[in-house]
C-alpha cells in the first residue's frame, strides 16, 4: 500500500511540474508597459537584436522638439519570429522605420512593445 501511495504521490508532483512550469515561463508586459497609452516613433533603425527570449529592435528617432531620442522596442522570441519568416536580416541598421506601441512604465526611459513595424509611409514590413 505504501509503495502504491508513492508512486501515485510522484505521478502527481510530476503533473505538476510539467504542468506549472511552462504557465510560469511567460510573464505579462503589462507591469512594464501601458497598455492604455501609445507612443510612435518614426525615425532609423540603429540595431536589431534577434535571440531568445525577446529579440529588441533599437530605433533613434526625434520627439516633438526635435532631439533624438533612442527607442528600446520588445519584441518576440527569435525561434517564434523565425516561424513567421524572420531572420537576422529581415531589419538593418539604416533602414528607416515607423514604430507604433505600448511606452515603458519606467519614468525617464524610451521603452515600447507590442509594437506595429512598418516603413515611414505605413507600407508594411515583411519577413
Amino acid at each position: 500500500m505504501k509503495a502504491l501511495l508513492w508512486v501515485v504521490a510522484v505521478m502527481v508532483a510530476a503533473a505538476a511540474l510539467a504542468t506549472g512550469v511552462p504557465a510560469m515561463a511567460h510573464h505579462s508586459h503589462s507591469p512594464f508597459y501601458d497598455d492604455s497609452k501609445s507612443v510612435e516613433a518614426i525615425g532609423t533603425v540603429t540595431k536589431f537584436v534577434f535571440r531568445n527570449p525577446h529579440s529588441y529592435l533599437y530605433v533613434e528617432a526625434p520627439n516633438a522638439e526635435g532631439s533624438m531620442i533612442a527607442w528600446e522596442i520588445e519584441m518576440g522570441a527569435s525561434v517564434t519570429m523565425s516561424r513567421r519568416g524572420w531572420t537576422p536580416e529581415t531589419i538593418k541598421a539604416g533602414d528607416p522605420i515607423k514604430v507604433t506601441g505600448r511606452p515603458s512604465r519606467a519614468p525617464g526611459t524610451y521603452g515600447m512593445c507590442c509594437a506595429e513595424l512598418t516603413k515611414p509611409d505605413g507600407s508594411p514590413i515583411r519577413p
